[in-house]
Parts: structure tokens; C-alpha cells; sequence
């Protein structure tokens, strides 16, 4: 049996680099295996991963998605790629946290940018691009678990309920290019600017899925998502919007919770994911039954 390729190895192997490059191992990923390298002239960072059918990551997507985020002035630009690696612009930034992105001006930056995202994205975008459906991931989430023979499984039936109620409360959707990732970790802060990273899971959506998992991800009170709505779409929320938005911010942090549970049982990464699932779970539970109380 071969052993796998070493990240730094693989990085440091392609064909890119100017006289003598080194690589160091970049924390942070919890899906990806990301390197540091720098060579005579600049640093880059280098994305190792081939496609993840258990998560529908699929990187000709990645791609077309990256290359449409750095034309609409979003992430960084795209130096190079080939199967199993993408090679993206070093931002000199600082990762952002939830406490970040709860401080208004923080906020304003990352909003901007999700708005940036869904209506200039499409402008640039080749080639054909995939759907996100939080309710279909979920679903697949559930048969993985069940292959995988989980130890969730006794909450996966009762949590797929939940997901149908959810889904038919969302309703009717617009059609938009979401980031459908927005971790505090997938903003950086350059000192000037805001940017926004890591396109794995990008597609065509709904934008409440954005603004729902901003939002969860984040830890936001309800005043600001009061003005999370008003301001991404112009005008004081109505209880039809609250509704369908409080549905999708629930559905945002159970296919983070499932999305963890798929993690426990089939990443190799170190990390903790019992946590991060129980973590979640708790983030569902809780924004499930404000839906419930609020519907």
C-alpha cells in the first residue's frame, strides 16, 4: 500500500515556483489540507483536495467560482491549478472570529461583500455551475450517515422531519450565486478591506441561506438580524420574510451539525468534530425553536 502524499511535498512539486520555495502547513482548514509557500517572489497559498462526493464538493466548481470571486473584487486572484491542488493569492490578513463579525463595522464589511457575491458573481461566472440546496444536502447527509453506520443515526430520522417542515416553510426562493460556507474563518481582514474565501461549497440558491448562516455562524442577536434583512434587501423585514428566513437560519446550522457528523466518520484531519457536532446541534435546536415560537 502507498502512502499518501505529503501536503508540503505536493505543494512544493508544482511548477510555479521561482528559485528556492518553502512550504509550511497553514491551520485552520477543517475540510482542505492548506500550505504557505514561499518562493523568491511571492507567497501563496496552496489548496490540496480532490473532489469530496460525500460533501458534493466538486473542484471544477471551486474553480469557476474562485476565478468569478477574484473578477467581482471579492477574494484573492487565482495563480494556478491542476487536479488535486489550487493555488490562490496570499492576503497579509487576520482571520476573523464571531466577535469579529458581531462589531457593527465588521458586520457592514461582510454584508457588503455576501451582497457583492450573490449579485456580481453571476457576471463572471464560466462554465456550468452547481446548485446548493441546504434540504438535498441534508437529505444525501442522511443516507452517508446511515452507509456510515453513524452513531447519530437515532436523531437522524427526527432531524429530517424538522428539515421537511423547514424546507416547506422557505416557500418560494430567489435565485442567487452563494458563498453557502460563511464561517467567521472564511473572512480575512487586510487592515483596509474585507475579503472573502474559499469557494468549496459555492452554487446557485437561495440568498436567505447566506444571511441565515452568516447569522448562526456568527452568534447575531435578533436586532442585527433585523438589520441584516432591511439592509440586504432595502426594506423593513415583513413576518413573511422573518418566517422564511427564520426557517433557513435553522436549516444553515443543521447542515453544519450533519455536515460535522459526515466529518466524524469520514475526515482524517485532526480535529475534534464530536465537539463541533454537539456544538451545533445546540445552535439548531435553538434557532429551530425560535422558528417554532415565531412562525
Amino acid at each position: 500500500m502507498t502512502s499518501p502524499i505529503n501536503p508540503i511535498d505536493r505543494a512544493l512539486a508544482l511548477p510555479i515556483w521561482s528559485g528556492k520555495a518553502t512550504a509550511v502547513p497553514l491551520g485552520g482548514g477543517i475540510t482542505n489540507l492548506n500550505v504557505l509557500v514561499t518562493d523568491e517572489n511571492r507567497r501563496a497559498v496552496v489548496r490540496i483536495g480532490d473532489d469530496i462526493p460525500v460533501h458534493q464538493i466538486m473542484r471544477f466548481n471551486e474553480l469557476a467560482a474562485s476565478h468569478a470571486a477574484h473578477a467581482a473584487g471579492v477574494s484573492p486572484a487565482v495563480l494556478y491549478h491542476e487536479p488535486g491542488a489550487l493555488v490562490i493569492e496570499f492576503i497579509e490578513a487576520r482571520t476573523m472570529t464571531a466577535e469579529d463579525l458581531r462589531e457593527p463595522a465588521n458586520l457592514d464589511l461582510a454584508l457588503a461583500l455576501v451582497k457583492q457575491t450573490h449579485r456580481e458573481i453571476p457576471r463572471h461566472l464560466r462554465g456550468p455551475a452547481l446548485t446548493f440546496w441546504v434540504f438535498q444536502v441534508l437529505r444525501d447527509y442522511a443516507g452517508t450517515l446511515r452507509d456510515g453506520a453513524s452513531e447519530h443515526l437515532p436523531v437522524v430520522h427526527g432531524l429530517l422531519n424538522e428539515a421537511a417542515e423547514l424546507e416547506a416553510a422557505v416557500g418560494r426562493i430567489e435565485l442567487v450565486f452563494g458563498h453557502n460556507d460563511l464561517l467567521p474563518a472564511n473572512f480575512l481582514h487586510d487592515g483596509s478591506r474585507m475579503w472573502l474565501i474559499d469557494w468549496d461549497y459555492a452554487g446557485w440558491g437561495s440568498p436567505l441561506f447566506d444571511l441565515g448562516g452568516l447569522a448562526a455562524n456568527n452568534g447575531l442577536d435578533a436586532t442585527q438580524e433585523d438589520w441584516l434583512l432591511a439592509t440586504y434587501y432595502g426594506v423593513k423585514p415583513d413576518g413573511d420574510l422573518w418566517s422564511r428566513y427564520r426557517a433557513m437560519k435553522a436549516a444553515a446550522a443543521l447542515r453544519e451539525a450533519m455536515w460535522s457528523m459526515v466529518q466524524e466518520i469520514h475526515s482524517k484531519l485532526d480535529f475534534d468534530y464530536s465537539a463541533y457536532t454537539a456544538s451545533y446541534l445546540e445552535t439548531y435546536r435553538a434557532a429551530f425553536a425560535t422558528y417554532r415560537t415565531l412562525k
